[in-house]
């Protein structure tokens, strides 16, 4: 396995837009480096599906702040998935976080200044002793902005459209392709706007446009990356 057993122990940040294949890309990483890997979105996401089950209107941040201390975020090693499954309050939630319901409440949640307080104290807890592969919309810029290698994803806007599609279609059979194209609008708009941590490129990241790239081309890509800054 390539990498592994190398003396320095790298933190990775992936940031960039929705369905651009920053947990693919991420998870391929960890898994090729023997390094942790934290799907920090996942974190969003559980908060969301929280409030949501509870009732709160996800405009009311006072309501939500007061919720915030009953939330307990964890991760459990899945081994089908060689990945971790993230935990609400003992609760593997890791399916229902990526209903479209949860997806469209998300990015309103992980704008409230509170929950990235709670979830960025997490992500570098977790993070602390490197040797770690964590993707997100600031990982790069706010919670590992020392990052040896960084990478900002992107891809065109209609290829990400399709690759959502696909991914919604199993459970939401009559979703259309402008539902997605509005919902990632949407998303994008809130994550690169919102006055805590906005979605944006690291100086220091290199750039991985994937429009054109299998996920095997992407991995080399970053694998080849890797191998600069330890050879370096």
């Amino acid at each position: 396995m390539l990498f592994l057993g190398v003396s320095k122990p790298l933190t990775i940040a992936i940031d960039g837009w929705s369905s651009c294949g920053k947990s693919t890309l991420a998870r391929q990483l960890a898994a090729r480096l023997g390094y942790l890997y934290v799907d920090s979105g996942s974190m969003y996401r559980a908060i969301t599906l929280y409030l949501q089950r509870k009732g709160i209107d996800l405009s009311d941040t006072s309501a939500i702040e007061k919720t915030l201390p009953d939330i307990r975020l964890d991760f459990q090693y899945n081994s089908d998935r060689q990945a971790s499954d993230i935990l609400l309050n003992g609760e593997n939630v890791e399916a229902q976080i990526r209903d479209l319901s949860v997806a469209s409440g998300v990015s309103a949640v992980a704008a409230i200044a509170a929950v990235r307080k709670i979830a960025v104290a997490r992500q570098q807890e977790l993070g602390a002793r490197g040797g770690v592969v964590m993707d997100g919309r600031d990982i790069g810029t706010v919670v590992f902005p020392n990052a040896e290698l960084k990478i900002f994803m992107t891809a065109d806007p209609e290829v990400r459209v399709g690759r959502r599609l696909l991914e919604l279609s199993s459970k939401h059979p009559t979703i259309t392709r402008e539902e997605v194209r509005e919902n990632l609008r949407t998303r994008d708009h809130i994550d690169s706007t919102r006055e805590v941590s906005p979605l944006t490129q690291a100086p220091d990241a290199r750039v991985l446009d994937n429009s054109g790239l299998n996920m095997q081309q992407q991995l080399d890509l970053a694998l080849s990356w890797v191998g600069e800054i330890l050879n370096a």
